[in-house]
């Protein structure tokens, strides 16, 4: 485990596992470098270097009042991997962390990337606008603000069933995996989980994966009820050059967890190509 400091004086967390090529994850929100513990262990068991961070404002880094914007967090990213000198990495992004992967290139390039992941990301564009009209309406995360504010506890609670599909017929979630969220969840700030659904939700990364020129993969749950996959994956495969889409049938947006056996391999097969 490890700590850098960034040029605004913001302390990030990372855990830095196994060696070999490297593989950087981001993660979701509102969750942190724990979220991804069942990829770094089996990835690293197997002759990689798995690296993954807290987001400022969330788990174990700090919760700075400014920054909180998905340019700082590609910045931030950038700053981890130049202090640790990752170069030829592969960059996995779940969610939230897809968007950070994606605008980092579009700042950064790819001198570091010789390989993306997007996993249910949130590219191009999640809010619904004239040009992008299979977004969500604004007033769906208008709503995550104001339960934010109400009681973030119970909102969190409540989804994780969403975003495990712990609330389809059949679904065999355990209570541990939403509590682990739950707790996950309530370890970023208050004022980092608020203006981050404004940065996940409005933020247009169409340039940005325009410009992924390395082989990329795509995977998504086709039962995803937090990223829709009409809006995002299959929208996100046509623009990235050099991408292919991989769907999960009947797989919730947090696949991570619930379908992590097949995720793993395919991210083995991804890196061995």
């Amino acid at each position: 485990m490890g700590r850098i400091t960034t040029r605004d004086g913001t302390e990030l967390y990372y855990k830095d596992w196994g060696a070999g090529r490297p593989v950087v994850f981001s993660h979701g929100w509102p969750l942190n470098a724990d979220a991804w513990d069942d990829q770094l262990v089996f990835l690293a068991s197997r002759g990689f270097r798995t690296i993954a961070h807290d987001r400022r404002g969330h788990g174990r880094s700090s919760q700075p009042w400014r920054g909180n914007d998905m340019d700082t967090y590609a910045d931030d990213l950038g700053e981890l991997l130049e202090a640790l000198d990752v170069r030829d990495a592969v960059l996995v992004g779940h969610s939230t962390g897809g968007g950070e992967v994606a605008r980092y290139i579009g700042r950064h390039g790819t001198g570091r990337v010789a390989g993306v992941v997007l996993v249910s990301a949130v590219p191009p564009l999640m809010r619904k606008t004239a040009a992008n009209p299979g977004g969500l309406p604004i007033e769906t995360f208008d709503e995550i603000r104001a339960s934010l504010l109400r009681d973030r506890a119970q909102y969190y609670q409540d989804l994780s069933a969403a975003f495990y599909g712990a609330n389809r017929p059949g679904a065999t979630v355990s209570d541990g995996l939403r509590h682990a969220f739950w707790r996950w969840s309530m370890q970023a700030g208050l004022a980092a989980a608020y203006e981050c659904v404004k940065a996940f939700s409005e933020t247009d990364f169409t340039e940005d994966l325009r410009k992924i020129g390395v082989p990329t993969l795509i995977v998504h749950g086709d039962d995803d009820q937090i990223v829709p996959i009409a809006a995002a994956a299959t929208r996100s495969v046509e623009i990235v050059p050099n991408a292919a889409l991989k769907v999960y049938p009947g797989a919730p947006h947090g696949l991570t967890a619930t379908h992590k056996d097949q995720l793993d391999a395919d991210l083995l097969a991804f890196l061995e190509g």
